[in-house]
């Protein structure tokens, strides 16, 4: 049976989540015409298995922790348990909302042709989708990633993926997770305040280690606190699995027993099936070959998002899906430079990066300059009895290249973060700037105010 080939379109995107319906709506703004081909529903990882989900199940964590610690302020109560039940049915809500106010946009654009189906790549305009091929003048990939796993270790039963953590209907006693970058720090942050016993076992030295070294330490004690348990510099060398629980062996010859063992190992872009190869799509590891435009090798075909190589952020998607969008209706956008990307680490505590890190920036200019400002001079902190610090990094005698934050909800802090090292601000002209009374963003005034060498609630 053959093909039918749909009318043509300005656009064609490959998969509905961040960086996708971001292209798609803003190419629908600028008056082309879009087909959005997903196979899923619209939102994709992060709205339905990531960033929504996991941030509802640590606002849970949060609230528990609160209880559990009101009587130190005053306020007594207890917290009798967590009820699973409870709580997915809060997350599935917050998701639910957010997905049908998702839906109404899409639905709403009078310019985008929602199409329900896997796509394949006939070549490096079509796409097909159960039979009925879709052609552009422009092609954007958006297919997004995929849990990683480790070899030889089989997903299922006791194994979880974040996916399948997302779903555990019960609060595990025991829990080891392989991975101490952001998602498994982030589930062992939610696993120790719904009560469970958690291990961390991360093969690099430092927990986070794509993070500035003085973070990774200040996590390191924040977890000690709060009795997370960290093995680091050790890889792990089996993961046997039984009905009624899981082990985790070391290289060291440790044995970690778990009634679930998390693999939190990163994610991989996904393009099992998409036919790039025989569309003539280079790829690397895995990762779609861009030019800083997003451009493939094949003109008019163009990849976003968890496909191109750097942070996997949904933010990020968002800004890729927006300038491919401009440039392809002819404008001449900015394009997206990861350094400049927020990256937040949510948990407690929560950890905000943006631009370099000091050793990165002492291998870019050969120096760097930096200032530490512990959370303890800071009333807001005081009041949220959170520790942590700020740091920045300058180039010698330049401007702020790096801003790395640990503390209770830094996250919001994050905007001015980013802003400091996109517009290239020095600390002189930083500490100029009135930070509200008592805010734990003026936490970033005062060490802007000690890299400039006039610090105010710090030691010179």
């Amino acid at each position: 049976m053959g093909s039918f080939t749909a009318d043509p379109f300005d656009v064609v995107v490959v998969g509905g989540g961040s960086g996708g319906y971001a292209t798609a709506l803003r190419a629908a703004q600028l008056g082309l015409e879009v087909a959005l081909i997903e196979k899923g529903e619209l939102g994709g990882t992060c709205l339905h298995q990531g960033c929504i989900p996991t941030k509802a199940l640590l606002h849970v964590a949060e609230v528990a922790d609160q209880a559990r610690e009101g009587a130190a302020i005053g306020v007594r109560g207890t917290v009798d348990g967590i009820d699973m039940a409870a709580v997915r049915g809060f997350r599935e809500a917050t998701v639910g909302r957010l997905h049908k106010g998702l839906q109404g946009l899409v639905g709403g654009a009078r310019r985008i042709t929602r199409v329900a189906g896997e796509g394949r790549l006939v070549d490096g305009r079509t796409v097909e989708v159960g039979g009925v091929r879709y052609t552009g003048a422009n092609l954007v990939l958006a297919t997004g990633s995929v849990a990683r796993t480790l070899p030889g270790v089989e997903i299922g039963g006791r194994v979880l993926t974040s996916a399948e953590a997302l779903e555990l209907d019960e609060v595990p006693g025991r829990v080891v997770i392989i991975g101490g970058s952001v998602i498994g720090v982030e589930f062992a942050s939610l696993w120790r305040s719904f009560g469970a016993e958690v291990t961390v076992v991360e093969a690099a030295a430092r927990l986070v280690p794509a993070e500035d070294p003085a973070i990774s330490q200040q996590l390191g004690r924040a977890f000690r606190r709060r009795r997370i348990a960290v093995r680091t510099g050790v890889s792990v060398t089996a993961v046997e699995q039984r009905e009624d629980g899981a082990a985790v062996v070391l290289g060291n010859g440790e044995k970690l027993e778990a009634d679930h063992v998390l693999v939190a190992v990163g994610r991989a872009p996904f393009t099992d099936g998409l036919g790039l190869a025989e569309a003539g799509i280079d790829t690397d590891q895995g990762w779609v070959r861009t030019d800083r435009s997003l451009a493939t090798g094949v003109p008019g075909v163009y990849a976003v998002g968890d496909l191109v190589r750097g942070p996997q952020l949904a933010h990020r998607g968002f800004a890729h899906g927006i300038f491919v969008a401009e440039r392809i209706a002819g404008l001449d956008p900015e394009p997206v430079d990861d350094l400049g990307v927020p990256r937040v680490t949510y948990g407690d505590p929560e950890i905000v990066s943006v631009g370099l890190t000091e050793p990165q920036a002492v291998e870019e200019f050969g120096a760097a300059e930096t200032a530490e400002y512990d959370l303890g001079g800071n009333g807001r902190s005081q009041i949220l009895r959170a520790a942590g610090m700020v740091k920045l990094v300058r180039r010698p005698g330049g401007a702020i290249v790096g801003v790395h934050m640990i503390g209770a909800r830094l996250g919001e802090q994050s905007g001015e973060a980013a802003l400091i090292v996109k517009a290239g601000l020095t600390p002189e002209y930083l500490s100029g700037l009135l930070h509200a009374h008592p805010t734990q963003n003026e936490a970033l005034g005062e060490a802007a105010l000690a890299l400039a060498g006039k610090p105010l609630h710090g030691h010179a």
